[in-house]
């Protein structure tokens, strides 16, 4: 069978610690490919499996308050974990997707292959902004090590797409043959008494967030840091002045808060926000408060001293 002619296929999604919002493993069970799904919040628990010090294709996706597009860099490593521990100068990623092999049978040469081809693809797709630096290094492969690696490729696409990253689909129209149409039913794995059981503990539901806090000059605010972003709480006071250097993203921001009621007159010097207000990155809640540019990860600290980056990095 052509592997790139579509058909029915089953994935199945595993969940490890029992959160939606967590660790996912998907397989497509006819294949020997893993994609497995870390919200950079969750990275230690990636590195504690055994799948960690394996030879992989990795994807850091993020995004910032001022692009519309979300971020993208693409990299392949013989360890993933050291590697990965390397990325931690990069702030924009909240997600890495990790592809390895469940048999180990991907090689160096293997992931250099697929790592040119991603970003050649995810380049010309256009769905993502690559902040790679360059194309990656395309090594000399043989023909059956090609047809490998192109069957890889195509299983991968399948499960970053069923996980919510179409980074090599197309977002140009064509005609679509429904006869051809690639259905994908999906069996998620619940964890079992062996692992972890599922329970709403499990995936935090009950338990009470780390709080952070940004305290400047006429500004007192704080929040937590969860897997869709920070969200900076109700009640928190916000600086009316701003830098020069402040950005126009969090100038316009600013501005439409006002305007919708969400920040309100606090005192000559400061706003109040009236209601718990959820960014896409760290950065970027400290940008709103603190009325400057400023790093987020270093900026917000717990209780006890320790920033952001500390505690999640």
């Amino acid at each position: 069978m052509n592997p790139l002619i579509p058909s029915a296929k089953t994935i199945q999604i595993y969940l490890p610690k029992g959160n939606p919002r967590g660790l996912r493993l998907a397989e497509m069970t006819t294949r020997t490919v893993r994609l497995i799904e870390i919200p950079r919040i969750h990275i230690n628990d990636f590195f504690a499996m055994p799948d960690a010090n394996q030879v992989g294709l990795y994807f850091l996706i993020g995004e910032t308050e001022s692009t519309e597009k979300p971020l993208l860099y693409v990299g392949q490593t013989g360890d993933l974990k050291r590697r990965l521990n390397q990325h931690d100068d990069k702030d924009f990623w909240t997600r890495a997707f990790v592809m390895l092999s469940t048999n180990n049978s991907m090689t160096q040469t293997h992931a250099l292959y697929m790592e040119h081809k991603a970003i050649a693809t995810a380049t010309q797709v256009g769905r993502y902004e690559i902040k790679n630096g360059n194309n990656g290094n395309r090594p000399h492969t043989p023909d059956p090590l090609k047809a490998d690696c192109e069957e890889l490729f195509y299983t991968l696409d399948v499960l970053l797409s069923t996980l919510g990253q179409p980074i090599f689909e197309s977002i140009s129209i064509s005609s679509v043959d429904n006869s051809q149409t690639k259905t994908v039913p999906l069996t998620i794995v619940e964890p079992t008494k062996k692992n972890e059981a599922f329970s709403l503990q499990a995936i935090g539901l009950n338990k009470e967030p780390i709080l952070f806090y940004c305290k400047v000059k006429n500004a007192n605010a704080q929040g937590f840091y969860d897997d869709d972003g920070f969200v900076v709480l109700a009640g928190s006071l916000v600086r009316k002045q701003h830098t020069p250097s402040l950005s126009q993203w969090a100038l316009n921001k600013k501005e439409e808060m006002l305007s919708d009621d969400k920040l309100v007159e606090h005192n000559n010097e400061s706003y109040k926000l009236v209601e718990d207000l959820l960014f896409k990155t760290p950065s970027g809640a400290a940008q709103i408060v603190t009325g400057r540019p400023t790093n987020g990860w270093v900026e917000w600290k717990d209780c006890n001293g320790r920033t952001l980056s500390d505690t999640y990095r």
